[in-house]
């Protein structure tokens, strides 16, 4: 295997795509028999941040430490984000299935510490651990799926994917309510052994890829000022208006953090041997584009998930109990389109329209929902929801899928974490920008009003909420909703932005379609 990136043209099909580097041909029942393994893992990963956060409030009862209680969600974030790249370019060069079976033992022992913690210092340090662990579960479960499936081929299989993000954002706070009520907050990480186990053996048994042999040095000092870059990105976003102010001393020097780390690992990467993320990707069309289509979508997609269960706990009364139900029309929407997408690229081998119409619909969503208000209905809303779910399901997979087709098989990996880590920092962003543009609306409105209240009024929970007088729930309510109309009109806004994205990406045949032969790899077999 080269030491050497090779440079694919702007605009055009990655060098080889026709030959050694496509997947080998495999039968079904073997990418069947994989897919339960790679389906297990992508649930463990996704499901595991949204069962914790319903069983905080017991944990920090438990451990005495609400003055960490946000750690505990950070600690894993951030491992993830960081580690996200480095995970996609270690399976590149010294191979996806040893690199994504550490992957799982790292978040299983991470799992089982977190359950044994004793204490919050303790449970956030193995929290760490196991975000560390859940960012090689993202990559390799997409690597993976590109060393094996055409691209062709691909689009089908990612849709099973999709049904996993709907099944972990309605089951999740579901679960650790349940399991929490129950048995024992403990259990909510004990929980992901069986099937952590579970998908290690399916992987062991039944995945066979090219050995791959690389005399490569790791870029060490890339994957330092990445990290480094991406920490301070994550921590401004979390930390931003929230425990330190947008201008104070802290959030300033975490973004010039930012920007020296990030400068500096772009003048390193275009001068050592074997990148940690190779630049000359960008210099592709279709990769740039969809990397800033997925930005965008983790924009939409994690400010919906994070406003919408609050506006109708708040406005419309709904259960605070049952969260993740009030996110099912949403994540029905985006299901339904993501598996019918992914049927009809399989068969007609064309995506480009796709995009374009997803983001259009997309920012019809955020334009719907930005109308909601006072008196709007449950129907309503869940309508509005639909349409917004449906604009990300013809996404979702779709920009994963152009990533992939858009590099060599011996930069899945890199392609694959970079299209995760856009949407992971651009979900990060969302909330950020989101949160501060709805409590300044929030608290402007109420001021407007007249009404006098004590406390933040952007922090006020239903329950909180029924305690108060008449005239400051009502005045409550339009402030809610004012700052709803405010987040999801700006989200339009931006959602224009991959509109033209989308314009700008070409046709470009997606491998493994009717004349194209798929060449077995040039590595030794296992």
């Amino acid at each position: 295997m080269s030491q050497q990136q090779v440079e694919t043209p702007a605009d055009t099909p990655p060098a080889g795509a026709e030959g050694p580097t496509d997947p080998t041909p495999r039968s079904p029942r073997e990418i069947r028999l994989v897919m339960i393994g790679l389906v297990v893992a992508m649930l463990l990963a996704m499901l595991d941040n949204l069962i914790v956060g319903t069983a905080m409030p017991t944990i920090v009862g438990d451990l005495h430490g609400a003055e960490h209680l946000s750690w505990v969600v950070t600690a894993y974030t951030l491992a993830t984000a960081a580690s996200t790249p480095i995970w996609g370019k270690l399976g590149d060069l010294y191979g996806r299935k040893g690199t994504f079976l550490t992957s799982i033992v790292i978040f299983l022992v991470g799992s089982a510490l977190s359950g044994l913690s004793q204490s919050m210092n303790e449970l956030i340090g193995f929290r760490a651990l196991q975000g560390l662990g859940a960012g090689g579960l993202m990559v390799g479960v997409m690597s993976i799926m590109g060393a094996l499936v055409a691209p062709r081929d691909r689009a089908k299989y990612q849709g099973m994917f999709a049904a996993v993000m709907a099944l972990a954002t309605v089951g999740g706070p579901l679960a650790g309510g349940f399991i929490t009520d129950h048995f024992s907050w403990h259990w909510i990480f004990y929980i992901n052994l069986p099937f952590g186990l579970i998908a290690l053996a399916v992987i062991i048994v039944t995945l066979k890829l090219p050995k791959v042999r690389s005399t490569a040095k790791i870029d060490y000092l890339g994957a330092i000022l990445l990290t480094v870059g991406i920490t301070s990105l994550v921590l401004i976003t979390t930390w931003g208006g929230q425990q330190y102010a947008w201008s104070s001393k802290e959030i300033l020097g975490l973004a010039a953090l930012a920007a020296a780390s990030l400068i500096g690992f772009c003048y390193v990467e275009q001068r050592v041997e074997e990148p940690m993320l190779p630049l000359t990707l960008f210099k592709n069309r279709n990769f740039s584009m969809v990397s800033l289509i997925g930005f965008i979508v983790g924009f939409s997609m994690f400010g919906a998930v994070t406003f919408l269960p609050l506006y109708q706990q708040t406005v419309q009364g709904a259960s605070a109990t049952n969260s993740g139900l009030l996110l099912m029309p949403m994540m029905f929407g985006m299901l339904v389109v993501s598996l019918v997408v992914g049927q009809v690229v399989s068969k007609t081998g064309k995506y480009r329209i796709f995009p374009m119409i997803g983001t259009t619909v997309m920012a019809g969503g955020c334009l719907l929902l930005s109308t909601l208000g006072t008196s709007s209905s449950s129907f309503t809303a869940a309508c509005f929801m639909i349409v917004l779910g449906a604009g990300m399901g013809f996404l979702m997979q779709i920009t994963m899928l152009v990533a992939q087709n858009s590099v060599e098989l011996k930069d899945m990996g890199v392609a694959s974490s970079t299209a995760t880590l856009f949407r992971t920092i651009g979900g990060s962003f969302g909330v950020a920008l989101f949160g501060a543009l709805f409590n300044n609306r929030v608290t402007d409105t109420m001021k407007a009003s007249g009404v006098p209240m004590s406390g933040g009024t952007g922090q006020l929970g239903p329950a909180q909420l029924k305690k108060l007088a008449a005239p400051v729930q009502d005045a409550y309510h339009h402030a809610v909703s004012n700052g709803i109309h405010t987040v999801f009109l700006w989200g339009a806004v931006i959602s224009l932005v991959s509109v033209a994205a989308a314009v700008f990406l070409r046709e470009i045949p997606l491998r493994g379609g009717p004349g194209q032969q798929a060449a077995e790899p040039q590595l030794e077999a296992i």
